[in-house]
């Protein structure tokens, strides 16, 4: 059983198989296939790769055209090179020579580009040659380069794509990958281009309500429990930060936890995504040429889904909540204007002084409900919350706050292990709460001042709405700016947070990229522990 489908999503898979390559090369038509071999330049000229190769169509291409062809690669430090192997059918393409301390050693972006640059047929084999520190952040890039929604009348058609990875840290590279790895990858891989297809549909498809629907789709996937508080529940339960946002849109807005919690379990982790359908900007209306792309902004519960529905199939061995936080942030007479006052899951009154920054209070009341009613000692929140992360951080590079450092220094390598890309930015609330002061409320939604670490400002008006002395640790990821990638979806977050949990899932590739966990709940007199890093 695979994630869902959603309508006008093409129905091609992106495949992992298992098994030895020369083998598995030998059954592909050339007739009717295009290949990609992809690596760095020494992994590309590794011994034994030409002759792999040379395996498709069982004599096709020979060892000696591989090896010529990879001989006239010349890729620079910050751009790739390709060669035709024969004609328009085989190709090999060598990754760019550099790859610094803040980036993926696997080059991933890299990776996706000379994959969407490759010839292309209705059937492809990509073979991706690699060591066991790059096959997932590999795997992941591969899948994102194939996004599955596309409403043109005219869609080229591609049948199958079939992933195959030459394994240069094997006694036997050619073994390939294992059933287990091929099935993290197979999982992995349906979530990111779920997650794409979520974030590029409109909204006149992709409202509240198909959210709310896909969540309960995904529920049956996964056999978790699953529910759902919307409309005026929201406002009768004291929701105020949801249901404030989203009362003037006619879908309406919707809370949804998903919940798997197997016996045994021992610790309990909360992801809550920011749901935004559409932004407007609310009766802050934003200005033209800046509200064109806001179907974007439920990236971070599109990330959360995505990553829940693959952590759950992989064995979640601990009990995990993902929350959506749902809403439509429209203009008519009943929305909320500047100047009103809403009161908070948390009980904290919040002046509006900008409908525009609108997630941080859907956000707030989310992890209210993770700190309070699922008692989580983990709550990590993810969210397009800020258009100055773009400009801390930029596009590649998901802005992360937490109140733990240990966690930060795992989840930046969590980061690198699979491509999705973070890099701190301060945790200071007696630095930057302030900007929220009020004079008729607990405080305001948006900042006083511009030039202050805004994205560490919003961030921390969610910590603010944990419940009272929370002790767990919460974590905090702003990925407007790798939420997409030019005009498309780029399936942020799922991967980050399955190789973050890596750990507790039964799978030994994800042991083996996972950071070392630590501790949800330390002490007030434990001391800083540095973790090793992936």
């Amino acid at each position: 059983m695979s994630v869902p489908l959603l309508p006008g999503d093409a129905p091609h898979q992106v495949e992992y198989p298992a098994g030895i390559i020369p083998d598995l090369l030998k059954g592909f038509s050339p007739a009717s296939t295009t290949f990609l071999v992809v690596g760095d330049l020494a992994s590309l000229q590794f011994k034994g790769v030409a002759d792999c190769v040379s395996a498709i169509g069982d004599g096709y291409v020979t060892a000696d055209m591989v090896r010529n062809a990879v001989g006239q690669l010349s890729p620079g430090e910050f751009y790739g090179d390709a060669c035709s192997v024969l004609l328009k059918t085989v190709t090999v393409a060598a990754l760019p020579t550099l790859s610094s301390r803040h980036n993926s050693a696997a080059l991933p972006h890299a990776v996706k580009l000379a994959v969407e640059k490759a010839p292309r047929s209705a059937r492809r084999v990509i073979l991706v040659v690699c060591n066991e520190d790059a096959l997932y952040a590999s795997g992941c890039a591969v899948a994102r380069a194939f996004p599955r929604y596309n409403q043109k009348s005219n869609v080229s058609s591609i049948d199958k794509i079939d992933v195959l990875f030459y394994r240069t840290d094997l006694a036997d590279p050619c073994e390939g990958v294992s059933e287990k790895e091929s099935f993290a990858f197979s999982v992995t891989g349906q979530s990111i281009r779920m997650t794409q297809s979520i974030v590029d549909r409109p909204c006149n498809l992709m409202h509240t309500d198909a959210f709310v629907e896909l969540a309960q789709q995904v529920a049956t996937y996964t056999g978790c429990q699953i529910k759902v508080i919307r409309g005026e529940e929201l406002e009768q339960q004291g929701f105020g930060g949801i249901y404030g946002v989203g009362k003037a849109a006619d879908h309406p807005p919707a809370l949804v936890v998903l919940s798997h919690c197997p016996a045994g379990a021992s610790t309990t982790v909360a992801w809550v995504g920011k749901g935004i359908v559409y932004d407007t900007g609310g009766l802050s209306l934003k200005p033209k040429g800046f509200m064109a792309g806001m179907k974007r902004d439920c990236g971070g519960a599109a990330g959360i889904l995505g990553a829940f529905a693959s952590a759950v199939k992989m064995g979640y061995k601990d009990n995990l909540h993902c929350l959506l936080c749902l809403a439509e942030n429209a203009v008519s007479p009943v929305a909320t204007r500047p100047d009103d006052v809403h009161v908070m899951y948390s009980g904290k009154s919040v002046e509006i002084n900008n409908p525009d920054a609108e997630g941080r209070l859907v956000l707030a009341d989310g992890v209210h409900y993770a700190s309070k009613n699922l008692k989580a000692d983990l709550v990590l929140d993810m969210a397009t919350l800020t258009g100055a992360q773009g400009i801390a951080t930029g596009r590649y590079h998901g802005a992360l706050l937490t109140n733990n450092e240990d966690w930060q220094d795992a989840t930046q390598c969590a980061g690198r292990a699979s491509g999705d890309l973070v890099f701190p930015v301060p945790f200071t609330p007696e630095l930057h709460m302030p900007e929220f002061n009020s004079a008729i409320s607990d405080m305001k939604n948006s900042v006083e001042r511009r030039d202050n670490a805004q994205p560490s400002c919003a961030g921390l008006f969610i910590h603010s709405h944990l419940v009272k002395n929370y002790t767990g640790t919460w974590i905090h990821v702003d990925m407007a700016g790798p939420v997409h990638a030019g005009e498309r979806a780029t399936g942020y977050g799922v991967a980050l947070l399955v190789s973050l949990f890596g750990s507790f899932l039964d799978n030994p590739l994800l042991h083996f990229i996972a950071p070392s966990v630590p501790n949800m709940r330390p002490s007030a007199d434990e001391p800083a522990a540095k973790r090793p890093c992936f």
